[in-house]
């Protein structure tokens, strides 16, 4: 007669991720956003897992949660075997379908740069798929999978375009109507609200002695400004960067010509696993020349 005992079973994976992710975050919320859950699932995971090692991990309190000594002491663990398991996934997806790249960008990226970009990588290797994923935040390339990103950063040390500067664009037809300042600022100033002062802060740099009195629409997309300028609406304060090609065919043109650097650079970086891909080589090669 055989003995099959039952053997002792390891945590569910989905409880170990949400400790992972909390305890590097910082708390239950952010691991949520993280693990595209609620907090209450968070929680749960993570008392099972307090259940099943009959002892805390974080430390509940009215302010948020922290980690206990024991829940430090073995962090950087599963931080390991998740930046492992991130990368032995990434790479089985790139083996599996080399020519399939995915590419996470900030959504004004994306949409005035990107899409534009895209006819030259589908001609610079036969039979390319290049997805586009248009996000607030980076992702964790080691984790998440994305073969390349291109987000705004906080002096970098490398960029595409070096440090980026404001500038006011607007349509040649409007700017071909102003005769001094006072025009200038009677005009709408259109702005994206995730760059709500780049108005006050360009004025300031420009005009010193002055106080900043203009308005005009904002949008929460960068694309909707754009075009809003494009069609003669109002002068926009844009990030040169974003507004090079439209610059470069003519479509917008600089309403006044003082452009004011900022600490802001435009970053394209590469997942783990993409040093092994030709593929992700040759769309590098043409972004690199076409910015």
């Amino acid at each position: 007669m055989s003995v099959a005992p039952p053997r002792p079973s390891l945590p569910p994976l989905n409880a170990l991720r949400a400790f992972e992710s909390a305890a590097r975050l910082g708390g239950f919320k952010q691991a949520a956003g993280e693990l595209n859950v609620t907090a209450g699932a968070v929680a749960q995971h993570i008392k099972f897992l307090e259940a099943w090692c009959c002892a805390p991990l974080f430390e509940r309190r009215a302010k948020g949660v922290s980690l206990t000594v024991l829940g430090q002491s073995v962090l950087a663990d599963f931080e390991r075997a998740f930046d492992a398991v991130g990368f032995a996934s990434q790479r089985l997806r790139a083996l599996g379908a080399p020519k399939n790249v995915n590419i996470a960008a900030l959504p004004s990226v994306a949409q005035l740069l990107v899409v534009a970009w895209l006819p030259a990588m589908r001609d610079a290797v036969q039979g390319v798929q290049v997805s586009v994923t248009a996000m607030e935040e980076a992702p964790n390339l080691a984790r998440e999978p994305f073969d390349l990103s291109l987000f705004f950063e906080l002096n970098p040390k490398q960029s595409l375009t070096g440090l980026d500067a404001l500038i006011p664009v607007a349509s040649p037809s409007l700017v071909a109507g102003f005769t001094d300042l006072e025009a200038f600022m009677s005009a709408r100033h259109i702005s994206d609200q995730s760059w709500a002062q780049d108005w006050p802060r360009w004025f300031e740099a420009v005009f010193p002695d002055q106080i900043y009195s203009g308005s005009g629409p904002s949008y929460s997309l960068f694309s909707m400004a754009v075009e809003e300028a494009k069609s003669g609406a109002g002068i926009l304060m844009a990030h040169r960067s974003l507004v090079a090609p439209l610059l470069k065919s003519g479509a917008l043109v600089v309403a006044m010509d003082r452009p004011v650097p900022i600490d802001l650079a435009l970053v394209l970086e590469r997942s783990p696993i993409s040093g092994e891909s030709p593929v992700v080589d040759a769309l590098v090669e043409v972004i690199e020349t076409l910015v």
